[in-house]
């Protein structure tokens, strides 16, 4: 059985801070339904230090942040860009609408149709992460929506000159600079000058992933992207402490809650990666952050061989699973439940995040027990059609429906069926009510 050797909060903990934030997060949203504009300005000030009467920002001003970057920075961009936005569209090319004749005279088929409007949320009150913008804005884009908006926090006082960037390049439509529950919030629910929009996406932290969860239904949404998780899975011959330790901080440097857990059949190798995080730690810029998170969050698990450990990474079902072992192909073969898997020492999630193509956006929470992350199939709806190109295909399939909805005591339904076996078949088939008024006596 699978043992730990550090283990993070306990569950209960979690639980109650989960609440309190739904508690805070209905409050906002319910403000923001009530007050609309007033109530976004005044979350927006409280939270971000951040007011003005209009949160979009003028051509000048993107113009403005887009002149603040070097050359080699835009060249990135670009560069990242191009790769999300390739992925993106060898994934749409394996989609494809579908018609086919089912029975002679019975065509069925559906259309890959994009969603009209979109919210993306590019996180950025801690670091700016101009990543999510290619990552939502792109490969929407790619499916055809038709308006795009982005909300993105202010960084250091003003809107963040390489998120807005990432925004313009990636083709956003409208770009405000606003952030957490108040930007979901107002792209959902609709203010006097922010329009309402059709779909969520994005990630963000614990706050933003509730609202989302709490506005789905009203409008849809890619998945529940909260706090970073990240897994990584090794033994002595596919990594070292050094390539482990590294790769857990790398993580949790995103937040305080970020999970970062190792799963291992070495104890050595666990030891010695516990002892490397510690050295990181004392040259680390981001230690502060990092160290509290794994020192909440952060797990080391010792499993016996590598069908435990495939057990245990199901069971964790993390956003990212990053694979360093002596055979990593198996566990491509054989995991089921993570956001996206990472191959090998020589890739790692920081070139997922921000750059190598693959979606960053990713379930969190156990979500990949259920769902993948975002894609161009996220921003479209399968539909499907009937048409009926022959009397008798239509008396045909009618006989059975009407059998079929009198089974369910749905004489409505049966009359619908019956009355195209008249018309179509030529039978004299009695009328639903009446058959359901003899079988009542």
């Amino acid at each position: 059985m699978a043992k730990y050797l550090k283990k993070g909060r306990d569950a209960d903990q979690v639980a109650a801070d989960d609440a309190k934030i739904r508690t805070t997060v209905e409050g906002i949203l319910g403000d923001i339904a009530k007050r609309g504009d007033v109530a976004v300005r005044e979350l927006s000030a409280k939270f971000d230090g951040w007011d003005r009467d209009d949160f979009r920002l003028t051509d000048a001003e993107v113009r403005d942040c887009m002149s603040q970057l070097r050359n080699q920075d835009i060249d990135d961009i670009r560069f990242a860009q191009e790769q999300v936005r390739n992925f993106a569209q060898a994934q749409k090319e394996a989609l494809r609408d579908i018609e086919v004749e089912t029975l002679p005279g019975v065509i069925l088929g559906h259309r890959n149709i994009p969603v009209q409007s979109v919210g993306c949320y590019v996180p950025g009150g801690k670091y700016p992460l101009l990543a999510s913008a290619h990552m939502s804005v792109i490969t929407a884009k790619v499916a055809g929506v038709q308006y795009i908006a982005t909300c993105a926090p202010p960084f250091q006082g003003k809107p963040a000159p390489a998120i807005v960037a990432a925004q313009k390049l990636a083709g956003a439509d409208v770009i405000y600079a606003l952030g957490g529950v108040q930007a979901v919030g107002a792209m959902a629910l609709g203010t006097q000058r922010i329009a309402a929009v059709d779909m969520l996406v994005g990630p963000g932290n614990a706050f933003v992933a509730e609202a989302k969860r709490q506005l789905f239904g009203r409008v849809g949404i890619d998945l529940f992207a909260g706090p970073t998780e990240t897994l990584i899975i090794a033994d002595e011959k596919g990594a070292d402490a050094e390539l482990c330790a590294t790769d857990l901080l790398g993580q949790a440097e995103h937040g305080p809650n970020s999970p970062a857990v190792l799963l291992t059949t070495s104890e050595r190798l666990a030891c010695e990666t516990i002892a490397e995080i510690e050295r990181l730690l004392g040259i680390l810029p981001t230690a502060e952050i990092a160290r509290k998170a794994w020192e909440d969050y952060g797990e080391i698990i010792i499993c016996a061989d590598e069908d435990e450990m495939i057990r245990e990474a199901d069971r964790i079902a993390s956003e990212h699973v990053q694979v360093m072992t002596a055979n990593p192909d198996r566990f491509l073969r054989e995991l089921r439940n993570y956001g996206a898997l990472f191959l090998g020492s020589r890739t790692n999630v920081a070139y997922g995040d921000k750059v190598i193509g693959t979606n960053h956006t990713l379930p969190t929470k156990k979500a990949a027990r259920y769902t993948g992350g975002l894609w161009v199939g996220k921003f479209l709806k399968t539909c499907t059609y009937q048409r009926i190109l022959t009397d008798e295909a239509s008396a045909r399939i009618g006989a059975y429906a009407s059998r079929l909805c009198m089974l369910e005591g749905f004489a409505g339904h049966a009359e619908q069926a019956n009355v195209r076996v008249r018309r179509y078949g030529g039978r004299n088939v009695p009328y639903a009510h009446a058959a359901a008024i003899e079988a009542a006596e």
